[in-house]
Parts: C-alpha cells; sequence; structure tokens
C-alpha cells in the first residue's frame, strides 16, 4: 500500500478504529526494535497490543502492511527529532541541540536497539522491496527536514557560498548512522558524539569568517 493510499485508508476509520490501529502499529514497533522484524510474529503483536487476530488482519493483511506501518511510525518519530520540537536546524545552536537530543536519546537508552529506522534495513533492505521503498522515503524525509536547515543558513548568509547543504545533510546522516551502529556495538554513546562532532565542527568551518575587532 502506497503512503497516500494509507492516508486515505487511516481517513476512513472511526476515532476509535484509528486509536486502535495506533496503538497496534506502537506496539508492533517497540517489539519489532526490541526482537528485530522476524523475531516478532503477529501473535506477538496481538497478545502485547491486547486485540483479537481479527483486528490485526482488519486493520493489516498481512505482516508485511503491518511493517509498512511501523517503518511509517518510525519515520514520524525521527524526523521528530528535528522537527516540531527543534524546528528548522538553522543555525549551529539549533543544530548542536539536535545533536544533544540524540546523544542523551542514545544514553537514555544505554545504548541498544540502534535507530529506529536503520535498524530495519539489515533485515528489509533486500528482500522486500516495498519495504525498501518505504524505508528510502522515511530516510529521505529525515534527510529532507536536516538539508532544510542547512539550505536557510546557506540563504541567509551564515555559511559560505562553497558549502554544500545537501552534502552536509547527506554527512550528518551518515554519521548519525555511523555513530549509533558503534555506539550500539560498545554500548557507549561515545562513538555518535564523535561521528556529530566532526561533520559539525566541519560545518562549522564553512561559516563566513568573521572580521576581528582591534583594540583601538
Amino acid at each position: 500500500m502506497a503512503a497516500e493510499e494509507l492516508m486515505v485508508e487511516q481517513r476512513r476509520l472511526t476515532a476509535k478504529g484509528r486509536a486502535t490501529r495506533d496503538r497496534i502499529v506502537s506496539v508492533a514497533a517497540q517489539l519489532m526494535f526490541e526482537h528485530g522484524v522476524a523475531g516478532t510474529s503477529l501473535v506477538d503483536v496481538q497478545k502485547a497490543a491486547g486485540v483479537g487476530t481479527s483486528q490485526i488482519y482488519h486493520y493489516f493483511g498481512d505482516k508485511q502492511s503491518l511493517i509498512r506501518a511501523v517503518i511509517a511510525h518510525n519515520t514520524e518519530c525521527v524526523v521528530g527529532t528535528v522537527r516540531p520540537h527543534l524546528g528548522r536546524l538553522d543555525s549551529m545552536e539549533a543544530l548542536r541541540a539536535w545533536r544533544d537530543v540524540l546523544v542523551a536519546t542514545m544514553r537514555q537508552k544505554h545504548c541498544e536497539g540502534g535507530c529506529p529506522l536503520g535498524s530495519m534495513v539489515a533485515e528489509l533492505a533486500e528482500g522486500f522491496p516495498d519495504c525498501r521503498a518505504d524505508l528510502v522515503r522515511g530516510f529521505n524525509q529525515w534527510e529532507a527536514a536536516v538539508r532544510e536547515g542547512l539550505e536557510a543558513m546557506y540563504e541567509q548568509g551564515d555559511l559560505r557560498r562553497k558549502a554544500n547543504p545537501g552534502r552536509l545533510a547527506v554527512a550528518l546522516l551518515a554519521a548519525v548512522q555511523g555513530g549509533t551502529l558503534l555506539a550500539q556495538l560498545h554500548r557507549d554513546p561515545a562513538p555518535l558524539e564523535t561521528a556529530l562532532d566532526e561533520v559539525l565542527d566541519r560545518i562549522e568551518e564553512l561559516r563566513p569568517r568573521r572580521p576581528q575587532l582591534t583594540r583601538q
């Protein structure tokens, strides 16, 4: 089911039906985060969500439909670290505040589980083309949210002309993914801090050089 079809389907639900569906997706997302996609069955989701088998199949025809709903849910979660909580990442202060949110979140989770979107890539990118397409859209939304802030910095003169907001946005997401993976492996947020700080320092270097005031 395409994203547009999913939105139409959700609009057809009653408020109670939407709440039930959202609860199933939220529970499934948590189980898949903790146990992996392959390690989470529809029966597991049904029991944890406290719903009947018929309700699972009413809202989701099969497991892949539920997985795709989880990808959409996780996309909202990761994009939510950029907006609306922090608004646009259109200043170094906002970028470093975002960095702090990511590191603090990893620390609170004791560096377990990895990235909600990134952790699904290894399981789904090869054998599930529809899910892979959903993951691509999810990462594109995340990248766009980061890029918008960098483009605003560029347009208002806070980045030099040689800066490339698109490439910097990709570098930041790569730092998030690689840093998160290493943090998960070592159970230590330091790799995530290091990866993000290196890219943010590079962005800082691309800001216009301010003339130094001379003392009279």
